[in-house]
């Protein structure tokens, strides 16, 4: 009975999860292009290709900037704005709809708006203008220096809002007694903060670290129609690495020996997170419960 349950999800499972995987894994030791037939067996020649060249390592430099950005920079700020849209402030339900609202938004959508914005002398460049910071404009997307920025810019503007409802709501899962009780006991609001919300607020903020690195590491969409990649590669990721590969220069093996590896670290990460951080929340919400 239970397996006749089970079927139907175990048959999706393995047709659209593990099938193309293991398929991503075979085809990676080939050097195939797609249309011929699959005989140029390589073996590791395709994983040692793709580390000996400077592109990919710079694209997991780029991956790793934006990783580090997102941690230091649009956690603490979505965080920051949750705890003061958890106030009682005239409007309150407004700023939070429209802070979330970027984030339904598709990516395509986004990144061709953006675009737009960015470009020379666009908007953004007008604005700047029209306020006396005509100096400050910039080539946001076809200067290296700065492009990588410039997509982490829109990347926090559509993804804040997101991490933002979910720290909110984990602010509103915070007994209020605990913070009263804590300034009745002379505590100042830092203190609360730190001691109080902060701690209950972890198994919220670890979550959010955690969709954070995820969506760091295959970031794809804004970058590939913001930039492609560019200029000069300034902008690549490993995801928009391996779809140049795989789907411009039709070199489908080595695309695939990419995804191996990108899936391999999501994998790493994913498997850390829970065999590290999952356990432990869900270990101490049941000894919470219990009690």
């Amino acid at each position: 009975m239970i397996i006749g349950f089970l079927a139907p999800a175990l048959i999706i499972y393995l047709l659209f999860v593990i099938y193309p995987i293991a398929q991503g894994i075979r085809y990676s030791g080939y050097d195939w292009n797609g249309l011929k037939p699959l005989t140029d067996w390589v073996g590791f020649e395709n994983f040692r290709k793709i580390f000996a060249d400077s592109s990919f390592t710079g694209a997991m430099k780029h991956n790793v900037v934006i990783l580090v950005l997102s941690l230091g920079l649009q956690i603490p700020f979505a965080l920051a704005l949750a705890v003061l849209l958890n106030q009682r402030l005239r409007g309150r339900a407004f700023m939070r709809m429209m802070f979330f609202a970027p984030y339904v938004v598709s990516e395509v959508v986004t990144a061709v708006v953006w675009r737009q914005l960015m470009r020379p002398s666009g908007f953004l460049d007008h604005v700047m203008s029209g306020v006396g910071a005509e100096g400050l404009t910039q080539e946001w997307l076809a200067n290296p220096r700065i492009v990588l920025y410039s997509v982490f810019f829109v990347v926090t503007w559509k993804y804040f809002g997101f991490h933002m409802i979910l720290m909110l709501a984990g602010l509103q899962q915070i007994p209020a007694e605990l913070r009263e009780a804590a300034a009745i006991d002379g505590a100042t609001w830092r203190q609360t903060f730190r001691h109080v919300t902060l701690p209950l607020l972890g198994p919220t903020v670890r979550i959010s670290v955690f969709l954070s690195i995820i969506g760091s590491l295959q970031l794809f969409d804004l970058v590939w129609v913001m930039t492609g990649g560019g200029p000069i590669n300034a902008s690549n990721t490993m995801a928009t690495y391996m779809i140049d590969w795989g789907f411009r220069r039709l070199q489908i093996g080595y695309a695939s020996a990419v995804s191996v590896i990108v899936f391999g670290i999501s994998l790493v990460v994913a498997l850390a997170y829970q065999r590290w951080v999952l356990r432990r929340d869900v270990k101490g919400a049941l000894t919470t419960m219990g009690a």
